[in-house]
């Protein structure tokens, strides 16, 4: 998957990436990377439209996480999916990135950080 199949619209420095039906097995990895080499560095991941959450695709995420605060940015996600927030919540994912139940909240919430 290169970064240029990734589903994204962007807000300046603030890129939305929609996450595919499947964020996992070995697509998660590759998902990780096309994102990281966005040039920005402020990430909204809608998970929406996210069907299956595996354990690589929940490392991914917490990759992306950790590249994206090493680049001097941040990864934010937004589901309002009751499925894919309960998994964040039982592994506890929503303590290592915000967790925000709309795409809009989320792109606010990077507004906020600099008022």
């Amino acid at each position: 998957m290169a970064a240029h199949t990734l589903s994204l619209e962007t807000f300046g420095q603030i890129a939305v990436v929609h996450a595919p039906e499947e964020l996992a097995g070995e697509h998660a990895e590759v998902f990780r990377q096309a994102v990281a080499s966005l040039s920005q560095k402020k990430i909204v991941l809608d998970l929406d439209h996210t069907e299956l959450l595996d354990s690589a695709g929940l490392t991914s995420l917490m990759d992306l996480a950790d590249d994206l605060r090493t680049a001097g940015g941040e990864l934010k996600v937004a589901t309002s999916d009751a499925t894919n927030r309960k998994i964040l919540e039982i592994t506890r994912l929503d303590q290592y990135f915000e967790v925000y139940s709309t795409v809009l909240e989320a792109v606010r919430s990077f507004r906020q950080d600099h008022i």
